[in-house]
């Protein structure tokens, strides 16, 4: 993949994110620069009479704005070429047992890289694998996942026909919290798994797995009750269930968000 395709595929991200529309495959340099407002549509004026040839570094003397976009379409967290070069789920989850691109993979025992139905219509996105998640290499397991498994057949669906996974794939010493390089190192699985199941809606459990999937900082009690946007794919953000079992008053509003998952799972508009 080349420069000019990672900039095109992140900028078609964001527009499915409802942001403006830029398409490169079938745009010129001018036209790029035109359609960002970095010349004048009726100036004339030719990037190519400047000097430089290549479209990145016409973007960067021309457009200083547009440079951060060519930066993070560049950037290994949004594009990493291996890792979203993976054709199916079995090869990214045979490439998570080989996976050394940062530290957990040295004191986890298995990897998790999540398990389900390759085309189902609901994915449940956690924060990390934890002790029972360590030892048997699967997610949501133990009493947490027991709970998950309830929450998903109170509204009809069945742990088998819906993706669960995590956005780390090993888990960290003594379930601390996540480090920014590993969630750097480790989210473009999610990503491409995302990509490879196009599930019609997301479940976020707990505050991590939101904000991650969102890149914000909102709390998570500000973030559920609502539908947001993963990439033009619907997400629910929800308490994690390891939280439920410490604080059972949560376990009302989590009911609440997951029959909102599932209603928007139902609409028209979701093509379920």
């Amino acid at each position: 993949m080349d420069a000019k395709d990672r900039l095109r595929r992140y900028l078609e991200q964001r527009r499915d994110m409802g942001e403006t529309e830029l398409l490169l495959d079938s745009m010129t340099v001018d036209d790029v620069m035109k359609a960002v407002g970095a010349i004048n549509a009726g100036s004339g004026r030719s990037v190519g009479d400047s000097g430089p040839t290549d479209w990145r570094e016409a973007l960067r003397e021309e457009a200083p704005a547009v440079e951060s976009l060519a930066a993070a379409a560049n950037s290994s967290e949004l594009f990493d070429d291996d890792i979203m070069r993976h054709a199916s789920l079995t090869t990214i989850e045979n490439a998570v047992a080989k996976c050394t691109r940062c530290r957990l993979y040295k004191t986890a025992t298995k990897p998790v890289p999540g398990e389900g139905s390759p085309t189902a219509k609901l994915v449940c996105v956690g924060e990390a694998p934890g002790a029972n998640e360590d030892a048997t290499g699967r997610p949501f397991v133990g009493a947490a996942g027991q709970l998950l498994t309830k929450i998903l057949a109170a509204v009809d669906l069945k742990r088998e026909d819906v993706f669960i996974c995590n956005v780390l794939k090993h888990r960290p010493p003594g379930n601390r919290n996540p480090l920014p390089d590993e969630v750097a190192a480790c989210s473009p699985y999610l990503v491409r798994q995302l990509e490879l199941i196009k599930p019609k809606v997301i479940i976020a459990f707990g505050s991590f797995a939101a904000q991650t999937l969102l890149d914000t900082k909102a709390p998570i009690g500000k973030l559920r009750g609502a539908v947001h946007q993963y990439h033009g794919i619907p997400l629910v953000v929800t308490y994690h269930p390891a939280a439920l079992l410490r604080n059972p008053a949560w376990k009302r509003p989590t009911w609440e968000d997951v029959k909102l998952a599932r209603r928007v799972l139902d609409s028209p508009a979701s093509g379920a």
